[in-house]
């Protein structure tokens, strides 16, 4: 059955007791059925026995004659809720209708399944609720001020004769709705409305049931939205069949009309305005209509903003409701009459300048003696506005030291002048400012240097902060009126126009000091004529004519313009041709001299000659070079570079502009052997783990030279690219000692150099990996001995690459793995069968014992 599925119409448990005259709705639902969505019903009545058809919703014609003219009326229909469930609403439902009500569902199932009908019996009871006002008056009218208390009383009971529960509710009528302040509901419980939780948890609004069934409203602390129209909400309920609670009833009346008269504290002066060491006077004025016995408490609020709270405001001073007065020196507050409290702070300070308001509570004797506080009010904020005394001065700012050169010091002046009107407590600082000097009509933008606040602490400003902290730039005070601005070193970014502004202080009563005025000066202009740097650099070359192993000597004369007190730094270079391979840009910086005349050796690397390139300065615009022994590959063009430096700030060195000579030229005109370098292989391409050779061929061409008179550099280059497109490696090198020296290498593979003739040179690859392909060339530089015997380097020569190819030789990549399986398969496989055997001959060996049986031939049927 648990699984049985079919059409299940649902109506309330019954008996639905009801009242006479009130409006009746029964629901009645469907549910689990099959067809449409939208499911019709039809109401039928009984008293007995039969069943009267009311109401369809789908056939016009199915009501009864004696229902028709009711159902036209509106007295009696059917609301839908959804598409499965409608209610069937009676209006002013009398005795007669009290019966069994019917609601059943035409089928739209595909088999007839569950129930398709339900009955509800319906019990009408007569009205005995009466509801009334305490002493038969209907309504009253209440005036009471703000603060006060109040009670209500209405009366309500009922004759029913079932076991029903009444559920009282207070409400007030603000506008056009009815709101709830407290209810005792049909379960006994108190219920405040919204708004009122507050206020019944502390007791000043209760709900208490008195004698003959009157209920009484209490409120105390009465406030203007207490005022409204008040009414006595009673409904009646009763406990249906399933144990929930149905309303069937409900009946108000009201009681009273309620108005409050607001209290109000109100400040008599609005904006004030008063001068420094002025008294301030203001008035707070309470407006109440209370006639009786009361007493105020007042308490004077300050505040820096109009909208901050109580918390946040400084409490003045206060008297309380025993007009005792909390001490203060310069405040005062007296009681001007009945309604009237004054405020009055004398010698006022520009820090009074804030806004002002008074809080006032009306206080209440009581029956025991007691006060008690009815209401509080807060008064709007009163700004005040307090002028300082502003001292009169003027500022006067001029120049002491001005700059004509870079670097040179300048000082500045402020000023203060005619000083009138002021008081042993007026203090002065100063601000500095630079201001760019732009075409007039760009926008000038002014820049903090420092400034200076009531503690006399300076403050650096964004621009040149590095520079004061350095003390580059200097603040200080001359006497008690001027301030002064030094700049150690003027730079050509520090023209432009310059002003001070001298803020004046007065202290308050507090010690503080605040700014009361601002002077500011007339700018001045600090600037002077610049003229571009000239620098001129001669280089002269004092010996016209000379040969390989000789001294080249060369002088640099430098003259300048516009340059103080100048200082020269120079570099020696040397432009030598493209085939020299120690600097492919072919410039050569060889010997440096700074403008401390320190002597610095740049790339001049031929470690031999270490000593053998001076650098002197002859006179303070003069300096020599020289360089000894010279070789034939020391050919180029030289030149000085010269950089004039002027003094610069903190004894530092300034660049101010730099200078090329006229290049000198060394040339050598030699008739000797013109060398030739070519790179040879007998096998370009071999295999991965072989041995690659390649030759280095030097080959002569001229005059003949014995080998004794030859020596050579030679180091190998790499190239990992088909192309040339990337950086060289240097594999290894042997110089003409017979030196060899190899680079770090990441494989596995090795090398080796060697002299295998005069003339010849191999590289030896051993254990050629992948990542040793490539183009390989090597480059040699020969070394001839001339006739004194002095060795002379000639030009490198390079040799043209030789692309050197690496594979992988399949057989031998595969040859051991081979040997190795084949090997092990074969031994696996011995081993199988001699451990089958072992077993089978030792381990499962088993003796089978057979009985004897008794042979007899069979005889033959005659014999039988």
């Amino acid at each position: 059955l648990a699984f049985c599925r079919g059409r299940i119409v649902r109506v309330p448990k019954g008996p639905l007791i009801r009242v006479v005259g009130t409006e009746v709705a029964i629901p009645c639902s469907v549910s689990d059925y099959d067809g449409p969505s939208e499911q019709n019903f039809d109401w039928e009545f009984s008293r007995d026995t039969d069943f009267v058809r009311i109401v369809s919703t789908w056939d016009s014609t199915f009501t009864s004659e004696e229902y028709q003219k009711r159902v036209g009326r509106g007295d009696i229909k059917l609301r839908r809720s959804s598409n499965d469930a409608v209610e069937l609403v009676i209006r002013n439902i009398q005795p007669a209708d009290q019966g069994r009500y019917k609601c059943s569902t035409p089928s739209t199932d595909a088999t007839v399944q569950g129930n398709y009908d339900a009955e509800v019996q319906v019990k009408v009871i007569s009205d005995g609720l009466s509801v009334s006002g305490s002493k038969a008056r209907s309504s009253a009218s209440l005036r009471l001020s703000e603060g006060d208390s109040f009670k209500l009383r209405c009366s309500a009971i009922t004759t029913s004769p079932e076991h029903t529960h009444l559920h009282v509710t207070w409400q007030i009528k603000s506008g056009s709705s009815w709101r709830d302040i407290l209810s005792l509901t049909h379960e006994g419980k108190f219920q405040p409305g919204p708004g009122y939780e507050e206020r019944y948890r502390t007791g000043d609004i209760r709900l208490d049931t008195g004698a003959n069934d009157t209920y009484r409203l209490s409120v105390s602390q009465a406030s203007s939205a207490d005022g409204g129209a008040y009414r006595c909400l009673v409904s009646e309920w009763v406990r249906g069949a399933d144990g929930s609670w149905q309303k069937i009833q409900e009946k108000s009346v009201e009681i009273a009309s309620v108005s409050i008269q607001r209290t109000d504290v109100v400040i008599s002066t609005s904006n004030v305005s008063v001068t420094e060491r002025d008294s301030l006077d203001l008035i707070c004025n309470i407006t109440t209509d209370r006639s009786g016995i009361f007493q105020a408490e007042v308490m004077w609020y300050f505040s820096a903003s109009p909208d901050d709270t109580l918390s946040d405001a400084q409490l003045l001073l206060s008297m309380d409701h025993d007009s005792v007065v909390s001490d203060s020196t310069l405040i005062s507050l007296s009681h001007v009459d009945r309604n009237s409290y004054r405020l009055l702070v004398r010698d006022v300070d520009v820090e009074d300048s804030g806004y002002y308001f008074c809080e006032a509570a009306i206080w209440v004797p009581l029956h025991n003696g007691s006060w008690h506080k009815v209401v509080e009010r807060t008064s709007a904020p009163v700004s005040v506005v307090v002028t300082a005394l502003e001292p009169d001065y003027d500022v006067f700012l001029n120049a002491s030291k001005t700059p004509k050169f870079s670097d040179d010091p300048t000082e500045l002046n402020c000023r203060i002048t005619n000083v009138q009107d002021t008081e042993a407590n007026i203090r002065f600082t100063v601000s500095w400012y630079y201001r760019q000097h732009l075409p007039s009509d760009d926008v000038v933008t002014e820049e903090l240097l420092a400034t200076m606040d009531a503690d006399w602490t300076l403050l650096p400003g964004d621009r040149g902060r590095e520079r004061i902290q350095n003390g580059e730039i200097i603040f200080f005070k001359k006497s008690a009126g001027t301030f002064s601005l030094r700049i150690q070193w003027t730079s050509e970014s520090d023209r432009g126009d310059y002003f001070c502004v001298i803020s004046a202080w007065s202290r308050h009563r507090n010690n503080s000091w605040v700014k009361s005025k601002d002077v500011y000066s007339a700018s001045v202009n600090i600037f002077w004529a610049t003229q571009d740097y000239t620098l001129t650099v001669e280089a002269v070359k004092l010996k016209p004519f000379f040969v390989a192993g000789h001294t080249f000597e060369m002088t640099c004369k430098v003259s300048s313009k516009n340059i103080k007190t100048p200082r020269y730094s120079v570099l020696i270079t040397a432009e030598k041709p493209f085939t020299d391979q120690s600097s492919p840009n072919g410039t050569t910086r060889i010997i440096s001299l700074n403008q401390d005349s320190v002597v610095r050796l740049e790339d001049w690397t031929d470690q031999t000659r270490v000593d053998g390139v001076v650098l002197e300065k002859v006179q303070e615009n003069e300096f020599r070079y020289r360089m000894y022994q010279t070789q034939i590959s020391d050919a180029g063009l030289y030149r000085c570079v010269v950089t004039a430096w002027s003094p610069g700030g903190g004894g530092m060195w300034r660049e101010a502009v730099n200078g090329l000579s006229n290049p000198i030229q060394i040339d050598f005109q030699t008739s000797g052997p013109v060398f030739n370098v070519s790179v040879h292989s007998d096998s370009p391409t071999i295999y991965q783990g072989e041995v690659a050779d390649l030759l280095c061929i030097v080959t002569t061409e001229g005059m003949p030279l014995e080998p004794d008179d030859m020596s050579f550099d030679v180091s190998w280059f790499a190239v990992r690219s088909f192309a040339l497109d990337r950086e060289p490696v240097l594999l290894a090198s042997l110089d003409r000692r017979g030196i060899v020296t190899q680079s770090r290498r990441n494989g596995s593979s090795d090398l080796s150099l060697e002299r295998i003739s005069p003339l010849e040179f191999r590289l030896r690859v051993h254990g050629c990996e992948d990542h040793d392909f490539g183009n390989h060339y090597c480059v040699v530089t020969p070394w001839v001995r001339s006739a004194t015997g002095v060795w002379q380097r000639e030009p490198d020569i390079k040799a043209k690459p030789i692309f050197l190819s690496v594979k992988m030789d399949v057989l031998n990549a595969f040859k051991y793995p081979l040997l190795i399986g084949i090997g092990l398969a074969t031994v696996i496989g011995l081993l199988s069968c001699l451990i089958g055997y072992c077993s089978s001959r030792w381990c499962c060996k088993k003796e089978v014992q057979e009985t004897r049986r008794e042979r007899r031939r069979l005889m033959s049927m005659e014999m039988d």
